[in-house]
């Protein structure tokens, strides 16, 4: 079985998250979305809070797993669950050269685990989560931009 990890913070779990999984998903038998939690962020909804939400939104995906990540390596995570790799998303150059040097670490750390790049749709490729807060904080219309549980979570939190 290949399994593959999807990290990352998800606050909020948006559409571009959505393709990325798509994409992901015919690719590797199961994905488990890492849920992380990231000290440097203050994030607008816990981690748990996050995994429920995501857990709802891809329901409909039987070989995808929603899991959180409170703390250490990410690589030690996918080494702990026997993943073969770890999913990231680019949306423009800019994300890449950060990403990348995370990868090259990652590989140093454990060769066997392979970063697999993966690009959205374009029509999402300027999507960010911290985007889809201010806007929705706001007062604009997001619904275009992440899966209904999350926007209505969104609604409830800060009334969109």
């Amino acid at each position: 079985m290949k399994r593959a990890i999807y990290p990352g913070t998800f606050d909020p779990f948006t559409n571009g998250h959505i393709d990325i999984l798509e994409r992901a998903s015919n690719l590797f038998d199961e994905i488990i979305i890492a849920v992380a939690v990231n000290s440097q962020k203050k994030p607008m909804f816990s981690a748990e809070e996050r995994a429920e939400m995501i857990k709802e939104c891809v329901a409909e995906y039987p070989t995808v797993k929603v899991d959180t990540l409170h703390s250490g390596l990410l690589i030690d995570y996918a080494r702990q669950k026997q993943a073969v790799a770890i999913i990231r998303g680019l949306r423009q150059v800019a994300d890449f050269e950060y990403e990348f040097q995370i990868a090259l670490m990652n590989r140093h750390l454990c060769p066997e685990i392979t970063t697999v790049f993966l690009m959205p749709n374009e029509k999402y490729t300027y999507l960010t989560s911290s985007i889809i807060r201010e806007v929705g904080a706001l007062g604009g219309d997001i619904s275009d931009f992440v899966p209904k549980p999350v926007l209505k979570r969104l609604k409830a939190r800060i009334g969109v």
